[in-house]
């Protein structure tokens, strides 16, 4: 069942045309990470709260972790996307992405990674899996005990980023 957070995440997407695939890097090749073609169009770490109550509310970076963790599995098992994961660093992604909520909950972390758009380029991710993806990160938080405003908070946050994810 998709709770209102989904919903606001599905009609911003819907408002949103897919990105088409830049020229210059073959499909399933990464760009370099100073590629002049890969132009993001959403901030990739957009800070939401000057205090740290969101923060503690997903359990600081213990919690992040431990979601990620939860996330990961969901989404390994998910056929929509487990193609996205499957091969890729898995730690590593969860790392970036402990990193990347950490920031935007001003939780005092760094972000060592790429832009959302540079990171997907070429991935060609269809939003079926970018509302899948989204659907197993919502069941995990739940999982965790995370209180859906908060759950809400972080996914207004990402939805924007969903223009330099979803490319076809």
């Amino acid at each position: 069942m998709l709770k209102s957070a989904m919903l606001a995440v599905i009609a911003l997407l819907a408002a949103t045309p897919a990105l088409a695939q830049e020229a210059g890097t073959p499909p399933g090749q990464e760009p370099a990470v100073n590629d002049p073609a890969v132009k993001p169009s959403a901030r990739t770490l957009p800070v939401i709260t000057k205090g740290k109550g969101l923060f503690r509310a997903f359990g600081e970076k213990p919690g992040l972790v431990a979601l990620m963790d939860d996330a990961m599995e969901r989404w390994l098992k998910n056929p929509r996307t487990r193609p996205f994961f499957e091969n890729s660093d898995q730690a590593r992604i969860k790392m970036l992405l402990v990193e990347q909520f950490c920031v935007i909950m001003n939780g005092g972390c760094t972000y060592s990674g790429r832009s959302m758009a540079e990171a997907h380029r070429g991935m060609n991710v269809n939003e079926g899996a970018f509302y899948a993806l989204v659907e197993e990160l919502q069941v995990a938080m739940n999982k965790r005990g995370i209180p859906f405003r908060a759950q809400n908070r972080l996914i207004s946050a990402l939805a924007p980023q969903s223009r330099d994810i979803i490319d076809r």
